[in-house]
């Protein structure tokens, strides 16, 4: 197998190092991944600014760029004569769960991969710091992967607790909040500031979701995301809506 490996931690971050590691024996390992760490930077794509690819060992190479510009330069540039066969984004420190996913840069370069047609896979290890242990059960899924692929426009998230056992569940995505909290603050000049955030997120209690297996039932979840977005169960209330005439006019309603 040829697999492109990214990440949104930085291109020596261990989950990253842990993930190659496990893989190695196996696949042809490109490695494509940021400079300098971007986590949240959800799926922003650099289009008015230049970056710089450095190679920092045979087929391991970091960019100044988002992870989704990592999926794309190494999909499209770096690997045209022979892409990759699969790409995996990760192993990220810290979880990804919920509407973790939307700003997740783990999860966005997976999704930039499938966007290309590529199959791609996001790991991520919720708690703790056992990299090999979650890289050992990634490897042990991708193995599967190469005779059982990924059907198109499809990405597999993968969250693993802070003890991984064999096994998966196939869970879908909770429910995670950060809160409300905005901190505002005084810098060393007089100016103020304000930090988004303050404090532990938290998670709502819900049967066969990824919140629920990772962090109360200390499993390894597996959820597929798709990237049609469109809300499926709201199109016959739009229709309706549209075709009754309750459509608001562009100019206003009529006097």
């Amino acid at each position: 197998m040829r697999i492109l490996i990214t990440n949104d931690d930085g291109y020596l971050a261990p989950g990253l190092l842990a993930l190659r590691e496990a893989l190695c024996p196996f696949a042809e390992i490109t490695v494509v991944a940021p400079s300098t760490e971007q986590s949240a930077k959800s799926h922003a794509i650099t289009l008015h600014a230049p970056m710089r690819i450095r190679e920092h060992a045979p087929r391991w190479f970091h960019i100044d760029g988002t992870p989704s510009d990592c999926a794309f330069i190494g999909i499209n540039h770096i690997m045209r004569e022979a892409p990759p066969d699969l790409v995996c984004a990760g192993i990220n420190h810290g979880p990804n769960v919920g509407g973790d996913v939307i700003y997740s840069g783990t999860v966005a370069a997976a999704m930039e991969a499938a966007l290309i047609g590529r199959p791609a896979v996001a790991f991520s290890l919720a708690r703790g710091r056992d990299f090999a242990a979650a890289a050992r059960q990634a490897a042990r899924l991708v193995q599967a992967l190469a005779h059982r692929p990924l059907g198109s426009g499809l990405v597999l998230n993968v969250n693993f607790p802070e003890v991984v056992r064999d096994g998966f569940s196939v869970t879908r995505l909770g429910r995670r909040s950060y809160g409300s909290s905005v901190i505002e603050r005084v810098d060393p000049r007089g100016r103020p500031y304000v930090w988004i955030g303050g404090m532990e997120a938290t998670y709502e209690r819900a049967q066969d979701t990824d919140c629920e297996a990772v962090f109360v039932e200390g499993r390894t979840s597996i959820t597929p995301l798709s990237l049609d977005g469109t809300a499926h169960e709201a199109l016959p209330m739009l229709r309706d809506w549209v075709g009754e005439g309750d459509f608001p006019r562009a100019d206003g309603p009529e006097a």
